[in-house]
């Protein structure tokens, strides 16, 4: 029904009284006709036509139309949720949280289904022709899952409050976050910095998500990780910690109405586990499997198993170079730890073949990620080395700490280090005492981590290789000074040949032992029919809105 003939319609049914004055606050609010002296049968026709004007309205945002959500579907996790997980403000530099983050929450500006960085709570964006500026207009109409409005006040109280990975950075460049009116929010920074959109529009930082002041601001902070509230697809229900957490559809999500009502992310930590879940009809989903559990389900005619494409990679960090009184101070230790590993092998063990071997820790999908050979698999060489060094029969080289629940990789590594006189055990840790140890920078020696949040070269250069980032143990004063130079750099050229310099100088000092580009292998169960993994670019999670189950 047009806005004209809904007009005609009304004032053919009321001869007498002012005509109706409909305004459209935003795109689907209308202005209810006041005054007339309704008859019985007036009133009745006139809540028809206003309902069905409100529908037809309603269409124009994409609601009208969508099929109420139905059904439960249950994700495997490979990791304890983590209540911290449900607040965007202290997100560490991993790509697990979002998993989370992006069920409740949502952003400004984001990776969506086929865009690595789309808009989403902001409907545009500009960039200040000095790069100073950048202003956001939010979507009319947006609602957090309590019921308040979102507006630019919330943009900058998330922006303010956050702490998480990249604060700093973003701390140091923000001179100021200035509302200009209710949808329109502007930042100003200090100096032009080609990566901003970087870390406030994708997984490089969580800065970006948006949570309500007011109701943050009653409740506090502890109390909001109990019960959160978002703008995300779905809407928190509860939380069993250490079993699940069950989330419910968000009927009024601006992107759309989520197909499935309820989602149940159970923690499963044991792979062998989610497997037999998926086998048995338990989950629909489970997140990461190791190698032989990925086999397993391969092999199963009724499960599908799905490689991620994500910016994820595994690494052994030496955390001790830059104390005299370490072996691994020694670059040629360091050299000797880079030939010992097999990493194609290590693929087939742990990955099945899907993870490619890598020679620097910025993922190849990355923009500006160095492509290079990784170091060759050279036990020989190895050996030479330590000898070289002083180690002709090998050295005790202590523990090394591998990131829960990647045993195989770790296992592999082990292994490959054994043999060549690099004496080592492995000590497992539970997960988030894991990621504790490393934000408090109490791992020593060896440890094997990985990353799979998404940026460029520039965010994972910021966290890890410069020696102010929040989890690097150390650096080198020449890759101080060309990330600071990167920094400043707006021609896309120059910055490349920038960034690839930090990333040689990481390979000629030996600062790392990246092992191979990590994809996670997710398996499917029979009753999913469409999982969305991959439609969002560099992200191992679906986009839960558009997943549908086979019987909906």
């Amino acid at each position: 029904m047009t806005r004209r003939l809904f007009e005609q319609i009304l004032g053919a049914h009321h001869e007498t009284g002012p005509r109706c004055n409909l305004s459209r606050k935003g795109e689907t609010s209308i202005d209810v006709c006041r005054e007339w002296p309704l008859t019985m049968a007036h009133r009745r026709l006139s809540v028809a036509l206003l309902t069905m004007a409100v529908l037809t309205l309603a269409g124009t945002h994409g609601f009208a139309g969508q099929p109420t959500p139905a059904g439960e579907a249950v994700i495997a996790w490979h990791v304890t949720i983590a209540p911290t997980w449900f607040d965007p403000s202290t997100a560490p530099p991993q790509i697990t949280p979002f998993g989370m983050l992006y069920a409740l929450h949502d952003a400004l500006v984001r990776p969506l289904p086929g865009q690595k960085m789309g808009p989403s709570l902001a409907e545009s964006w500009t960039e200040s022709p000095d790069g100073l500026v950048y202003e956001f207009k939010l979507r009319r109409g947006l609602k957090f899952h309590n019921g308040d409005s979102l507006t630019a006040e919330d943009v900058r109280f998330s922006f303010e409050r956050y702490r998480g990975a990249g604060a700093k950075e973003l701390q140091a460049r923000v001179r100021q976050v200035e509302i200009l009116d209710p949808l329109t929010v502007r930042f100003h920074l200090k100096e032009p910095w080609p990566d901003f959109m970087t870390f406030y529009g994708t997984t490089a930082t969580a800065a970006g998500l948006v949570v309500p002041k007011k109701y943050l601001e009653q409740i506090g902070d502890d109390a909001f990780r109990k019960h959160p509230v978002g703008a995300g697809p779905y809407k928190f229900v509860s939380h069993k910690p250490g079993v699940e957490v069950v989330l419910e559809a968000y009927p009024g999500y601006w992107r759309r109405v989520p197909s499935i009502k309820r989602q149940i992310m159970k923690s499963v930590p044991e792979g062998t586990t989610r497997v037999a879940m998926l086998k048995n009809g338990e989950a629909d989903i489970a997140f990461p499997l190791d190698g032989p559990e990925a086999e397993d389900v391969r092999r199963d005619p009724r499960l599908t198993l799905v490689a991620s494409r994500h910016a994820s990679i595994f690494w052994i960090e030496f955390a001790d170079q830059w104390d005299p009184k370490s072996p691994w101070h020694d670059r040629r230790l360091r050299l000797a730890v880079n030939h010992a590993l097999n990493r194609k092998a290590i693929n087939e063990a742990a990955c099945l073949g899907y993870c490619p071997p890598a020679g620097v820790i910025v993922p190849r999908v990355m923009d500006y990620a160095l492509q290079v050979e990784p170091p060759p698999y050279d036990p020989h060489k190895a050996k030479q080395l330590l000898a070289e060094a002083g180690y002709p029969k090998g050295f005790d080289a202590g523990e090394l700490v591998p990131i829960p629940p990647f045993f195989t990789v770790a296992e592999a590594a082990v292994n490959y280090l054994n043999a060549v006189g690099i004496r080592v055990k492995m000590r497992p840790m539970e997960r988030a005492a894991f990621y504790a140890a490393w934000r408090e920078k109490k791992l020593r020696g060896l440890f094997l981590t990985a990353v799979g949040n998404s940026g460029n070269a520039a965010s994972r250069v910021e966290a890890f290789m410069y020696s102010k980032g929040s989890y690097a143990y150390g650096g080198y004063p020449d890759i101080d000074e060309l990330f600071q130079q990167q920094a400043r750099e707006r021609d896309r050229g120059k910055r490349e040949a920038l960034l690839h310099r930090i990333q040689q100088l990481t390979i000629d000092q030996v600062m790392f032992a990246p092992i191979m580009d990590f994809r996670a292998l997710l398996g499917v169960g029979p009753r999913v029919a469409e999982h969305t993994i991959n439609s969002i670019p560099m992200m191992p999670f679906p986009a839960y809105e558009d997943m549908r189950l086979k019987d909906q």
